[in-house]
């Protein structure tokens, strides 16, 4: 669904001030909505931006690499505490684990030593382990956030010797083709837009290079479109299942690290940045290469996301996920995600559960349970507030899902009669009135 002209005409006004602001040769920013693009602003004309251009992604081939880890765990491939060494044995960094570089928790430095990767030609996974030495860690674990390209290479690794399949063709075949993103590729495939460095004072451009990263590539290799990465937003605001659980995605929304200790508005999950922008919170990622900058930001409640692009590095607003992320709060401000429409139960629930639906009370405190039939999940409300779902595990025995009683057992307590008398919630016991002891 298009954007109201309105929202539209504010987006474009954002997108324009930024491009002359920010001196971007070309600007192309998305919205994504209900998993399709909603709108399309653009700035610039050199090139003049479409949907189909390319630009170079930067640090958002990260949530990609990400992923296919993921799919590896969930496949019983590896698991996220295995030490770096189980699957790239030898080296003097091996006691890291996959879950620290996948957060920046691990404390490994940013780059590889050696020339900038980023600028030059990359190097083979040998010559990159061949690289660590144990002066690499520049932090213990979880010590601190520490952003690390690095970790990504590595990562790229232990994907290529578990799979014994190429980074590349891994992504291609398990995300990019399931997905339907066949503009995003290895290398740039046009038409896409030269990446440039805008002089500071006479505003020439000098055209950087369009490097083949190696090893490196799982940390920022690719490129993409606006069309092709508002399918990665929809993805990350709604995995499609055959290619990720949404369990799986909603464990990389959990935070591994905060990365603002002060301000406690943004921090990492497994592969994912997170954000807060005040009650809500966005996930996504930010990406730059040489005479590139680009931005994904998705509000998962909503399915509601922001896909950005500008070929100039050093994109002169500071961020061009300042902008994304601006963007994305003046959509959700005016165009609010519409409630659900009720619609009435065509069934009571079965006899076993109807009993257990109503007000429970604990130490003076209502837990009312409601029954979902949609989702066969009791719904526990306090305040009136949704704070969690049971699902049924064998007879009186249920386990919540989201929120704080996520993956507690509530256990169906009864008296000689068989009637439900209590409930336990890892136990704290809940009683029919007030006025029973727990």
């Amino acid at each position: 669904m298009d954007l109201l002209p309105e929202t539209a005409r504010r987006v474009d006004a954002l997108v324009a001030r930024a491009q002359s602001e920010g001196r971007g040769p070309s600007v192309a920013l998305g919205v994504v909505r209900d998993g399709s693009l909603a709108h399309l602003a653009l700035a610039g004309d050199h090139p003049t931006p479409d949907a189909d251009l390319q630009y170079r992604i930067g640090s958002i081939s990260k949530t990609m690499t990400a992923v296919l880890v993921m799919q590896l765990r969930d496949a019983g491939r590896l698991s996220l505490d295995d030490p770096l060494d189980k699957h790239l044995p030898g080296t003097p960094v091996g006691a890291l684990t996959v879950r620290q570089l996948l957060g920046h928790a691990s404390g490994l430095q940013r780059e590889p030593d050696g020339r900038w990767w980023e600028r030059t030609e990359g190097a083979d996974l040998a010559t990159l382990v061949a690289g660590l030495t144990p002066e690499k860690i520049a932090h213990p674990p979880h010590h601190t956030y520490h952003y690390s390209n690095l970790a990504y290479g590595l990562l790229g690794g232990v994907l290529e010797r578990i799979t014994g399949t190429p980074w590349a063709e891994l992504l291609r075949e398990r995300i990019l083709e399931p997905l339907g993103m066949l503009r995003t590729t290895y290398h740039p495939t046009e038409p896409y837009a030269r990446g440039y460095v805008v002089h500071p004072w006479h505003d020439t451009l000098r055209e950087e290079p369009r490097t083949d990263t190696g090893a490196m590539a799982p940390a920022g290799q690719l490129w993409s479109t606006v069309t092709d990465l508002a399918r990665w937003a929809a993805f990350l605001a709604d995995p499609a299942p055959d290619v990720l659980a949404p369990a799986t995605l909603a464990e990389m929304c959990s935070p591994v690290v905060i990365d603002d200790a002060n301000t406690w508005r943004s921090g990492r999950g497994l592969g994912l940045g997170l954000h807060r922008e005040g009650e809500r919170v966005y996930v996504g990622h930010g990406g730059s290469m040489p005479g590139y900058v680009a931005t994904v930001e998705v509000h998962r409640p909503s399915r509601t996301g922001v896909v950005g692009f500008a070929n100039s590095y050093g994109f002169r607003t500071g961020s061009l996920g300042a902008l994304g992320l601006r963007v994305l709060t003046t959509v959700l401000d005016a165009e609010p995600v519409a409630a659900a429409q009720w619609r009435p139960a065509t069934a009571p629930p079965p006899a076993e559960v109807a009993e257990l639906t109503g007000r429970w009370w604990w130490m003076g405190t209502a837990l009312d349970l409601s029954w979902d039939t949609d989702s066969g999940r009791l719904v526990a409300h306090r305040r009136g507030i949704e704070v969690t779902r049971f699902a049924p595990e064998g007879r009186d025995h249920w386990r919540g899902h989201g929120g704080e009683e996520d993956g507690e057992i509530l256990t169906v307590l009864r008296d000689q009669t068989g009637q439900p008398v209590a409930l336990d919630i890892a136990t704290f016991v809940f009683t029919r009135t007030p006025d029973q002891e727990p």
